[in-house]
């Protein structure tokens, strides 16, 4: 049997495909369990456009990745991304409170609850604090305090913010499609999780996530996300330069795409060939490989001609560590030289490694699994089970919020009230 307290399912609402993950951590080591995949309807450009198209799209995939593990998903991490998110740095210092002078849970808790005490637009809303550092009694650097001895804690972290807009239509679509949202991470820590080594971060690299509808890009120094922003070009740009150039159908032109798409001219085949429908009526036209590629090359040069850009704005000319390229996008053949062609660096494709996940479009979900996984127990978060006991074969309730499983005793049931989390509080805020 395996260790329910232990699963938790990311979901990776995406332009494309909406990804759900189930994930099973056995001794700090994650397996994937199941995964479903569904298209996405009802966004454009990495936003909601169509809440109820959304609701349907995520509970085709939550019922493909119930339907693999035999179980019901009833709680989720939620990734979020777009122009609405911002960084800046916060500050937290508390003194410890036992009377042994050993850091403790609740000491972290206080100095990171200090760290958001800071003036917030109220059409923002605080999502997470990422620490950077611990620093006990002037000793800095330190990941971890718990057990050590000390007066004064203090916390150095990154505090996220996005538009109180935005992060409600997620979690109503989410709440909608039956789940609880347990945890919400942001997209470009997830995928830095899974994408970038310790080394890379350290040095300085530029993460760029490709989708269908934006394109992200990051920015890691001395180990941490120092900023991150969204280009509004994608993988459905390409789509489209192909369905105008073949004259079809934008279906077809992506179907064209995967199957016999490249991203480099000089590697493409003229003897590769097939045939496209002409839209709107029943004749076929012939093209061939380099026909395509020249579309698609065209295009993907001018996003990496914009991700170069927005590197530059923001202040990064020159990052040791290159760049490391991931997304959906990335499954083409040939991006990775076609990008060190424009960006003139060291340039490295990211594909996750773990079986059954082993695609670039995978990237931001595992990520998600992994680094909530971390980030909570740095922070002294509880995360109970994504899935219930009972099986998939089990109806679903029809209540719009599942209730969460009770602590098993009193002790255990005050410290969850104490650490009752930030998507608990949204959550009241948005729907009670």
């Amino acid at each position: 049997m395996l260790n329910r307290s232990e699963i938790l399912v990311s979901l990776d609402i995406g332009t494309s495909k909406i990804k759900v993950i189930i994930g099973e951590v056995s001794k700090d080591t994650m397996n994937v369990i199941g995964v479903g995949v569904a298209e996405s309807k009802g966004m454009k450009k990495g936003a909601i456009v169509d809440i109820d198209q959304t609701v349907h799209s995520i509970q085709n995939a939550v019922d493909q990745a119930e339907r693999m593990v035999d179980m019901e998903i009833r709680s989720v991490i939620v990734s979020i991304n777009g122009s609405h998110i911002d960084l800046q740095d916060c500050h937290g210092v508390v003194a410890v409170s036992s009377e042994t002078r050993e850091i403790a849970d609740e000491d972290i808790q206080r100095v990171i609850e200090a760290s958001q005490v800071m003036s917030i637009p109220p059409e923002r809303e605080i999502v997470d604090v990422y620490p950077k550092q611990f620093i006990v009694d002037g000793q800095d650097e330190i990941t971890d305090p718990r057990g050590m001895i000390g007066v004064r804690l203090e916390m150095q972290g990154t505090l996220i913010t996005c538009g109180r807009t935005n992060l409600h239509n997620i979690l109503k679509c989410v709440e909608r499609a039956g789940l609880q949202v347990q945890d919400i991470c942001l997209q470009p820590l997830a995928s830095g999780d899974v994408a970038l080594s310790p080394d890379e971060k350290n040095l300085g690299v530029g993460l760029v996530n490709i989708g269908a509808g934006s394109t992200t890009v990051s920015a890691f120094i001395d180990g941490n996300l120092v900023e991150t922003s969204v280009i509004p070009l994608g993988g459905d740009n390409i789509t489209k330069d192909l369905s105008i150039g073949m004259k079809t159908t934008t279906e077809e032109a992506e179907v064209i795409k995967q199957d016999f798409g490249h991203a480099y001219l000089k590697d493409a085949m003229e003897e590769n060939t097939f045939n496209v429908t002409t839209i709107g009526s029943k004749e076929k036209q012939t093209f061939n490989q380099v026909q395509i590629t020249e579309i698609i090359e065209a295009r993907l040069a001018e996003i990496y001609h914009f991700v170069q850009q927005e590197f530059r704005r923001m202040g990064f000319r020159d990052l040791p560590g290159g760049y490391v390229l991931t997304g959906g996008v990335m499954s083409l053949p040939g991006v990775e030289d076609l990008a060190r062609d424009i960006l003139q660096t060291n340039v490295r494709l990211s594909v996750p490694t773990h079986i059954g996940v082993r695609e670039p479009h995978f990237t931001v979900g595992l990520g998600t699994l992994q680094f909530a996984y971390r980030n909570a127990k740095i922070q002294g978060k509880e995360y109970v089970s994504g899935i219930s006991a009972d099986t998939h074969s089990a109806p679903k309730s029809n209540q719009k919020t599942k209730v969460e499983a009770k602590p098993k005793n009193e002790k255990e049931k005050t410290r969850s009230k104490d650490k009752e989390n930030l998507v608990k509080r949204l959550q009241n805020y948005f729907f009670d």
